[in-house]
């Protein structure tokens, strides 16, 4: 990837983390991401510093120079990126500030997906490959819903058992991270446990915790999914692949941007999902038949959320399609369903889906003397979805 000549890397890091700082204070009115900000995690404090803001007006005019220089920046990947995540920045200034935009709005300026619900037939055809997987496992009698409850119900983690096989999966994650991808160093997680909450795992990267929702029952391939997804090679991994690149000058200072709740968030999230299959780790049928329902079940709460809040229909009715066409728990749906409703966070469903596929995609056609360095442009620097798809080996070293 080209590097921006003016160092706008250094002042886009500068102003998000000027707008995340302004967004949390209760001088505009109360955080509407109730403390988490536009920025979760930031590990740059000492490599750039935030911005100091005391109104909108300060923000959206450092945004407006931002836009006129990314404007300037090359037609590559680079330029594609600045362009978008200024666009992105300015789209969540505008919500933090007060002002409406439609959920169609929200997903195509914000969080940089598609502004449409997943096709039907992509829903069918994942579907279709859960259904054959389960099929080769055995679990052919009722509906596909019946067909996955069965499963999980046999494959089920016993409470009891699922601290010790979070530290086996744990370990075997790190180590292939260690030799495929990045060495995480010593840094580790322990397992956190919790009840009533609205999401299924979160990343605690300060705290060296993995939130997990053990209302849901996990299979160890769930399981495997969500250390991957969370800590290695997911968004423990991302963060200090970023700020190792970023310290040794191979990286713009904005991939210390990588958790922003932007159009990086896409990417983020589609490094995640594709966890696994980053560490080729696909061990069994089991893995197999989690990847597809887990695919389902992210295109399905996709288009869910466009029925909620574009569509206007139901919550309960909407809560029936996540439950019957995307196979989940009770747990799952109440959580899809809150975070879908929410007015800032409920378009970022899009991003789990929308990233799946853009790092997919790139990540089949690379060959194998080629990973290294897609490696280094997927975890090292920062994109949109549109911009990681613009990889090229000729360029990206």
């Amino acid at each position: 990837m080209s590097q921006a000549p003016d160092a706008i890397g250094t002042e886009l890091a500068a102003v998000t983390m000027g707008i995340d700082r302004f967004e949390r204070t209760a001088a505009t009115g109360g955080s509407l991401l109730d403390g988490e900000g536009l920025v979760p995690i930031y590990l740059g404090d000492d490599l750039v510093t935030a911005k100091v803001y005391a109104g909108w007006l300060e923000i959206f005019a450092d945004l407006d120079k931002l836009g006129a220089r990314a404007a300037t920046s090359p037609e590559d990947a680079r330029g594609v990126f600045l362009r978008e995540m200024v666009s992105s920045l300015k789209a969540a200034a505008r919500l933090f500030s007060g002002a409406e935009m439609t959920y169609a709005e929200k997903v195509r300026n914000l969080v940089g997906a598609e502004a449409a619900p997943v096709p039907d037939a992509e829903i069918d055809a994942h579907a279709d490959r859960l259904s054959a997987g389960l099929a080769r496992a055995g679990f052919v009698r009722g509906s596909l819903r019946e067909r996955v409850e069965a499963w999980e119900e046999e494959r089920a983690i016993a409470p009891d058992k699922i601290e010790a096989e979070f530290r086996e999966l744990m370990t075997a994650a790190r180590a292939r991270t260690a030799a495929m991808i990045f060495d995480p160093g010593d840094y580790d997680m322990a397992l956190n446990p919790l009840r009533n909450i609205p999401f299924t795992a979160r990343c605690g990267f300060a705290e060296r915790r993995m939130d997990l929702n053990v209302d849901i029952a996990f299979t160890r391939a769930a399981l495997k999914h969500l250390v991957c997804h969370e800590v290695f090679p997911g968004h423990a991994t991302q963060l200090l692949y970023t700020l190792a690149e970023v310290e040794a000058g191979r990286s713009e200072a904005d991939a210390l941007l990588c958790t922003a709740n932007a159009v990086t968030g896409c990417v983020q999230e589609g490094i995640g999902d594709q966890g696994v299959e980053l560490i080729d780790w696909i061990e069994d049928d089991d893995d197999d038949i989690h990847l597809s329902l887990r695919s389902l079940k992210s295109a399905v709460q996709t288009t869910a959320a466009w029925r909620l809040m574009d569509g206007g229909e139901p919550a309960e009715t909407v809560a029936d399609y996540l439950r019957e066409t995307g196979c989940g728990q009770e747990a799952w749906v109440r959580g899809r369903l809150n975070m879908a409703s929410h007015p800032f966070r409920g378009p970022f469903i899009a991003s789990y889906y929308a990233g799946n596929e853009s790092v997919r995609r790139v990540r089949e056609r690379v060959a194998s003397p080629d990973r290294a360095a897609f490696n280094a442009y997927l975890f090292g620097q920062v994109h949109s979805p549109r911009s990681l798809e613009m990889f090229d080996t000729s360029v990206a070293a």
